[in-house]
């Protein structure tokens, strides 16, 4: 198993390893950047449902869930990226491989714990932009950002009865976001002015948060289970300090060539945002060897959310909603000569207001999703792979639409951990 984890660990961080930043989104720009984490290959392909309990696979949403594990299980996936950027005049492609998570789940008794790493937000984007006054001087804006805030948690699942279970985790969230602005002014002529004025903001994210969960399953019948999960997580607090410079800088083709002078540090207020209230609800159906259907709706307190620096005026935030559906399909999981009977067949959608509102429009989010679970020979560890087909956002109001394509692979190894030798 130590060698399995070791192995998988080299080969996702050499995909990820020329890639810094995990989004592409010009929306990344907001908030704490772009929220990736969705869940685990398995959830994400089920367009993020994660109701079904899953005793070979970690569920990192529900902590209730940890308690449904039977073996040890260590899951590791990433994401590949391909995005296409449209604007009512331009179009633009993207591309970016990141890690997504990172964990170990272990069953003890009626118990089970979870730890790991999520890259919970990423920034990332390169802008340009353009305006004219009414002396017909053109102004060119450069933005680029980068960065993002990570979680490490840790949690536990506890089976109350047969059928409930309840579980807590408790996330510390950190890391570093960066951000650029170099303005150049044309003169009459359209003639570049020789020399920029260049803005650095960086903000150094910490805080802690937690999370609850719970979950129930009984039986309708012989073969029919019925699924329901419930999880919250309370509003909690996330420090940024803040830091900001100008500078004076000759350009080329809106990069920085050289700055003029010292960089001016600029006194601005640290600030702290709300992470919002967080309320998801799901309910299934199935015979869990064969297939499984279900849906989740989520509730985000968003209005309450904000900037990291107070003088972004073009943004406002209302609560968000997300709702998601999927399932899965085995043709039969005991078949010894048909490798495909024994694949796990994904799909779902899903659909979400992010709560996110620029120049007065709301910013909607919807995907398509597919994927396979394909088991390793000899072993209840598999190969997941996961495929998300949306879009994001509108052309109206000067902004972008975004159509993406995310495709996800990831590993869930799984051993027996603290058995007692019968024999020495």
């Amino acid at each position: 198993m130590i060698k399995k984890i070791i192995v998988s660990i080299c080969l996702l961080f050499s995909l990820v390893s020329f890639a810094q930043e995990g989004t592409s989104s010009p929306y990344s720009f907001y908030g704490i950047g772009d929220v990736r984490f969705k869940g685990t290959i398995e959830n994400v392909s089920m367009g993020g449902m994660s109701v079904i309990p899953d005793s070979i696979h970690m569920n990192i949403v529900n902590p209730a869930m940890y308690s449904s594990l039977k073996l040890t299980t260590y899951a590791i996936g990433g994401t590949f990226s391909v995005n296409n950027l449209k604007t009512n005049s331009q179009n633009e492609k993207a591309q970016r491989t990141a890690l997504d998570y990172l964990a170990i789940g272990v069953p003890l008794n009626k118990m089970g714990i979870g730890f790991g790493l999520i890259p919970y937000s990423s920034v990332g984007y390169n802008i340009k932009s353009s305006s004219t006054d009414v002396n017909s001087i053109r102004t060119d804006s450069y933005d680029n950002g980068n960065g993002g805030v990570n979680k490490v948690f840790l949690g536990f699942g506890y089976q109350l009865t047969k059928d409930l279970s309840i579980g807590a985790d408790v996330q510390y969230n950190f890391g570093e976001i960066n951000t650029q602005n170099i303005t150049i002014r044309n003169n009459a002529n359209g003639v570049p002015i020789q020399y920029a004025s260049k803005e650095v903001n960086t903000s150094i994210a910490n805080g802690v948060n937690f999370n609850m969960g719970l979950s129930y399953k009984t039986k309708i019948n012989n073969k029919l289970n019925f699924f329901s999960s419930a999880t919250y997580s309370p509003e909690a607090k996330l420090n940024l300090g803040n830091t900001r410079t100008v500078s004076l800088v000759q350009t080329i083709g809106g990069l920085d060539a050289g700055t003029i002078g010292d960089p001016v540090d600029i006194t601005v207020p640290s600030t702290k945002l709300k992470l919002p209230t967080k309320f998801t609800l799901g309910f299934g159906i199935g015979d869990v060897k064969k297939w499984s259907v279900g849906s989740e709706v989520t509730f985000q307190n968003t209005s309450n959310f904000g900037n990291r620096f107070s003088d972004i005026s073009n943004v406002s935030y209302e609560n968000s909603t997300r709702f998601t559906f999927g399932g899965y399909y085995i043709p039969n999981y005991k078949s010894f000569s048909n490798y495909f009977s024994r694949v796990v067949y994904r799909g779902g959608f899903r659909y979400e207001n992010t709560g996110l509102i620029i120049n007065g429009t709301k910013i909607m989010d919807g995907a398509l999703t597919l994927g396979l679970g394909m088991p390793l020979k000899g072993a209840f560890s598999n190969v997941n792979i996961g495929f998300e087909l949306g879009n994001r956002g509108t052309k109206s109001a000067g902004l972008v639409r975004e159509h993406y394509m995310n495709f996800k692979v990831g590993l869930s190894l799984n051993d027996r951990w603290f058995v007692k030798r019968k024999y020495d």
